[in-house]
């Protein structure tokens, strides 16, 4: 089956990934004659969780583009069913999915969680046009001792390693400019 343009889109905290992958999915949507969707992960579980998840939506309504949002914080499967060719999706953020995994649903055996991160993606890739991934980069900080992060860590890597052997384009953002690890920004 033919899958739609994978790009992956990562950086550290505040680094400005977000903004650059809303723009980018503008972008593309706007070349295309597409569809914006914004598939949510995270859970307002504390107060900087609820203000981020406000500031993401704020930024989106602001930009003057019509997003759709999608709150799925797991299995992503059934919102990719309701997804064309003619769709730009943008996916916030892998690691928030994976904590979500994790720490919501209680999946600790590493091949399972690889999997379903994997199965996700891939089912976005299969109906969407183009499917804008963002996570955190976490795995540039000294490793740490603790096995519980060293854990968390390895599997974040995994995850990332797999998304960039499949994606079409890979994109690292330092300080708000885009280091282009993988393709080429068009």
């Amino acid at each position: 089956m033919e899958t739609g343009e994978l790009i992956f889109i990562t950086g550290g905290v505040r680094s400005g990934k977000s903004a650059f992958a809303e723009q980018l999915a503008i972008r593309r949507a706007q070349k295309t004659d597409s569809n914006l969707h914004y598939v949510a992960c995270g859970i307002p579980s504390d107060k900087e969780m609820q203000e981020r998840i406000q500031r993401h939506q704020q930024d989106r309504e602001q930009s003057g583009f019509s997003w759709r949002t999608w709150e799925q914080p797991v299995y992503l499967s059934p919102v990719a069913n309701q997804f064309t060719t003619q769709d730009v999706i943008l996916l916030d953020c892998v690691t928030t999915l994976l904590n979500n995994y994790l720490f919501q649903e209680k999946v600790h055996h590493e091949n399972t969680v690889l999997e379903l991160v994997r199965a996700d993606i891939a089912a976005l890739c299969e109906h969407a046009g183009k499917v804008i991934v963002v996570s955190n980069e976490v795995l540039q900080d000294m490793p740490y001792e603790e096995e519980f992060t060293q854990n968390y860590q390895r599997i974040l890597g995994n995850v990332h390693q797999q998304i960039v052997k499949r994606a079409d384009l890979a994109v690292l953002i330092e300080s708000g400019i885009p280091v282009v690890k993988k393709g080429r920004l068009k």
